[in-house]
């Protein structure tokens, strides 16, 4: 049975207290888990670790002050699906996936940039 929240202590607010950076970071902590225990023939831990990266990618479209970025949000949840669960029609791979989210964890260890953001 899929609970209701993987992520019960961000689901009560303080997901919308981590900068966009920390939070497109967090989500590729998840995607590249679902890369990693695909690639080690585990499927359903590969799922899981997927199912908690949308999750975390929803709170971060809910999140208020990510509306300007709500086509690249909604565009990449799309994209992800399609990846890990559709016919790959935008011809995603692993090593996109790893360096676009890579982008996101470089810059949320940059003070300098996280106060912009």
């Amino acid at each position: 049975m899929k609970p209701d929240f993987y992520h019960k202590n961000l689901s009560t607010g303080e997901w919308e207290a981590l900068s966009f950076a920390k939070q497109m970071a967090n989500i590729g902590s998840e995607v590249e888990r679902s890369i990693k225990w695909k690639s080690k023939n585990k499927p359903e831990r590969s799922q899981l670790a997927f199912y908690r990266g949308l999750e975390l990618m929803d709170f971060t479209i809910s999140d208020k002050k990510n509306l300007h970025r709500l086509r690249e949000l909604c565009r990449t949840r799309e994209m992800l699906v399609d990846y890990f669960f559709g016919d790959n029609q935008y011809s995603s791979s692993d090593i996109i996936w790893q360096k676009y989210f890579r982008a996101f964890n470089w810059m949320a260890n940059l003070p300098e940039l996280q106060a912009s953001l």
